[in-house]
């Protein structure tokens, strides 16, 4: 009886730790919020010139990383206000 107990014992410690794994585990992970801000700055901070997806945009689906990638270049091409709204006044003034 008392060999019963101790693998019930050990069965509940190990079902128990790797419950306490898994939360850690997922708890860890970025919000979908704070991947698409490290996309964000990444996006920012890339060398000009670079067509490469950063890794920090993984995780993100494809709209919003293009939406992301757009606001980029709009700001980049001063296109937007200081809000980061996009200005057709702005677009209209730098344009030939």
């Amino acid at each position: 009886m008392q060999h019963f107990k101790r693998a019930h014992l050990v069965i509940a410690g190990i079902v128990l730790a790797a419950g306490l794994a898994v939360s850690i585990y997922f708890i860890a992970q970025p919000t979908y919020d704070e991947i698409a801000t490290n996309c964000a700055s990444a996006l920012e901070d890339r060398p000009k010139g670079d067509k490469q997806k950063p890794p920090e945009c993984d995780g993100l689906k494809k709209d919003d990383y293009d939406a992301l990638l757009m606001s980029q270049v709009l700001d980049d091409l001063g296109w937007t206000d200081d809000e980061g709204r996009f200005d057709k006044n702005k677009m209209l003034e730098n344009s030939p």
